[in-house]
């Protein structure tokens, strides 16, 4: 179900604020110009209390209710969920492993009636994220079955290092924060398509701080994000409070998907449509 309707897009979206639905309010073009700004300056930005509070705590229940459904792993890999490469030497990116250890709630796991999926189903919502990234081409929401908008689920130890995403864009709304940790940590655009970049990568990886940017999510909070270009990871989890945060995804190709290993590594499987599919280069990039 999409919200289309005024008081469906009031039962989400913080509106009185942030009209998204109407075009022609002064204060959307400010908030569209203010987040061009955030992120040209910085590579990310946060629109606070961009979801309704109500919602916001239904969507923590929501994911509470499906923990134990959560894909869990602990392995080690490297910024591009790769297998080791040794036709690179020892100390490269590709061959810097650490260690994850988290879950996700796959997007086909969430029920039919999910404030998940209404929120991603929202073409106002699409609409507003093209224009804040202001990029000249079409944005699609993301084909990846698995991936388009899952639940990341933290527990207390938890932590995700260094890596990039598979697409293009994410926004995130954080619905449950742990007691401590969970930071999120990135460095804006760090590579592009068909420049990897791998020096500075390596800087990072081996504890560089040069470029390196901290944002600390509220509740509510929409965070947009260049997740393929930019180098990120969340900080570990600390006190008793498990971390649950949406992760709606954009891409230029709406053919695209996750890697196969990528999918099985971060969400436990892989369909035939992530083999088919993964015969197509995009971008040049390493996944």
């Amino acid at each position: 179900m999409k919200p289309n309707t005024e008081s469906e897009f009031e039962e989400i979206f913080n509106i009185d604020e942030y009209p998204i639905q109407s075009f022609q309010s002064s204060i959307r073009s400010e908030l569209i110009f203010e987040v061009r700004r955030q992120m040209s300056e910085l590579g990310c930005c946060r629109i606070s209390n961009f979801i309704r509070s109500e919602t916001v705590i239904q969507m923590a229940e929501e994911a509470r209710s499906l923990h134990e459904k959560t894909f869990w792993s602990t392995l080690e890999q490297n910024p591009y969920a790769s297998e080791d490469d040794e036709t690179f030497p020892k100390g490269h990116p590709r061959r810097f492993f650490s260690l994850r250890s988290n879950g996700f709630i796959c997007s086909d796991l969430l029920p039919a009636n999910s404030l998940l999926n209404q929120l991603y189903a929202s073409d106002v919502l699409t609409h507003f994220v093209w224009e804040c990234l202001e990029v000249d081409r079409p944005l699609y929401r993301y084909a990846d079955p698995l991936a388009s908008h899952p639940y990341s689920v933290m527990e207390p130890e938890s932590e995700f290092p260094w890596h990039f995403d598979g697409n293009e864009f994410t926004i995130s709304v954080l619905v449950q924060q742990a007691d401590l940790g969970g930071i999120f940590e990135y460095v804006p655009d760090i590579r592009s398509p068909g420049q990897e970049n791998y020096e500075k990568v390596e800087a990072i990886l081996h504890g560089g701080e040069e470029g390196v940017r901290r944002l600390d999510l509220n509740p509510g909070d929409l965070q947009l994000f260049k997740g393929r270009y930019s180098m990120h990871r969340v900080t570990k989890i600390e006190g008793a409070t498990t971390r649950y945060i949406a992760l709606p995804s954009y891409v230029y190709d709406p053919y695209r998907m996750n890697q196969p290993h990528h999918s099985i590594n971060y969400y436990g499987r892989a369909t035939e449509a992530h083999y088919e599919r993964s015969k197509v280069l995009v971008d040049g990039l390493t996944d």
